[in-house]
């Protein structure tokens, strides 16, 4: 009875041993987790970002230089147009009135001047015939005198015709040209993006010229990008440029990039105001300036007034290795270190980087493509993972 007793009394304590190390295992011991991600390769871009508009590079707000009303229209908008097409006929019937009296005008003063040439001819032989008789004293100093008054006033007559046949011909060449406005030619290739006239519409261009449409070369378009003055100095004429719009999507389906050149950075904000008396900007306004570059439009994906983000890339580089900012640690010497996971250890490793963005750095030695880069370490009790 005693060695079964004893032996009852083992495989209790055995039962409860192991019960408590089942209960210490699930419920009490410690777990350590170690999130990892491997070191990649990739792209990097140290970029400023900004909003931008598309316009074309080179546009025509076309007007109209007389008033009347508009008797035809031969484009529409969308359409394109050769330099020299007829685009749009204004009633001409003031313009030829003017052009018709202004030549029925010089006719009369042509006309006069001939009369007083004649009559120059005449005064001209009179002059020489009481010449002739005085030198044979068969007339007076008078008649002499008077005949020569006569040719001089003759001579200011025709003078003062001749003056007033320029000013005509001036004046009619004037209303040959406002008649020539009523019909108003494409001063260049392109398309009409903008047609604001209608047939039947009255123009008045006694003020100002009234503009009638925009004719565009679509094929190459600017864009005017908005620089916040606290980026402003990252960005330099020359520096490559690319952006993206909204809805347009390559063959993979990804956000379509163009890419190019910045051209030119604007010196003053579009809103500030030069010369004295001018209203400062506010402090707390915002101040942005205007950057411009140009892009081939030759395939007529992009259109006026489309929205644009932007990204002036101050540095890059292409396929190399990428570590997450978040884990990099300053150390000497412009050096960092990462927490890398090497043989199931941590260890902090020393690495160089070059270029960064928001979100990664270039690293230039210290890791190699692969290894594991530590994220995280979470401890947590066997309880903890159970779900009820």
């Amino acid at each position: 009875m005693s060695v079964r007793k004893a032996y009852g009394a083992l495989m209790t304590t055995l039962v409860l041993v192991s019960l408590c190390w089942l209960l210490w295992w699930g419920f009490y011991r410690t777990i350590e987790t170690i999130d990892t991600e491997p070191v990649r390769r990739g792209h990097i871009e140290d970029a400023v970002a900004a909003q931008g508009v598309l316009q074309p590079h080179r546009y025509v707000d076309v007007g109209a230089q007389v008033s009347g009303q508009i008797k035809r229209i031969v484009v529409q908008s969308g359409g394109t147009v050769r330099k020299g097409e007829l685009l749009l006929e204004i009633d001409p019937a003031l313009q030829q009135a003017a052009v018709q009296a202004d030549r029925a005008a010089l006719d009369s003063l042509r006309a006069e001047l001939a009369e007083q040439q004649a009559q120059r001819t005449l005064d001209t032989q009179q002059m020489q015939r009481q010449t002739r008789l005085a030198e044979l004293d068969s007339t007076s100093q008078e008649q002499v005198q008077i005949a020569r008054a006569n040719l001089n006033k003759t001579e200011a007559r025709i003078a003062s015709l001749k003056a007033r046949i320029e000013g005509a011909q001036s004046t009619l060449r004037g209303n040959e040209a406002l008649l020539g406005y009523t019909r108003i030619y494409a001063p260049m290739d392109g398309t009409v993006v903008t047609l604001e006239a209608r047939e039947g519409q009255t123009l008045n261009a006694t003020y100002q010229t009234p503009s009638v449409l925009r004719i565009a070369d679509l094929t190459r378009m600017t864009v005017w990008a908005s620089v916040s003055e606290a980026d402003v100095g990252r960005v330099r004429a020359g520096m490559p440029v690319w952006f993206t719009t909204l809805g347009l999507r390559d063959s993979q389906g990804w956000p379509r990039r163009w890419e190019g050149t910045l051209r030119q950075l604007l010196p003053a904000p579009p809103t500030a105001s030069t010369g004295e008396g001018s209203e400062s900007t506010p402090s707390s306004q915002v101040v942005n300036y205007t950057a411009l570059f140009d892009v081939d439009n030759t395939d007529g994906a992009l259109m006026p007034q489309m929205s644009a983000r932007v990204f002036f890339v101050s540095a890059g580089a292409r396929d190399v290795l990428l570590a997450p900012l978040a884990l990099l640690e300053p150390a000497e010497d412009e050096t960092f270190t990462v927490p890398v996971l090497k043989d199931g250890q941590v260890q902090q490793r020393p690495v160089r980087i070059g270029v960064r963005d928001r979100l990664n750095a270039e690293v230039l030695s210290g890791l190699e493509e692969g290894e594991a880069l530590v994220t995280g370490i979470t401890t947590q009790r066997g309880s903890q993972r159970l779900r009820w």
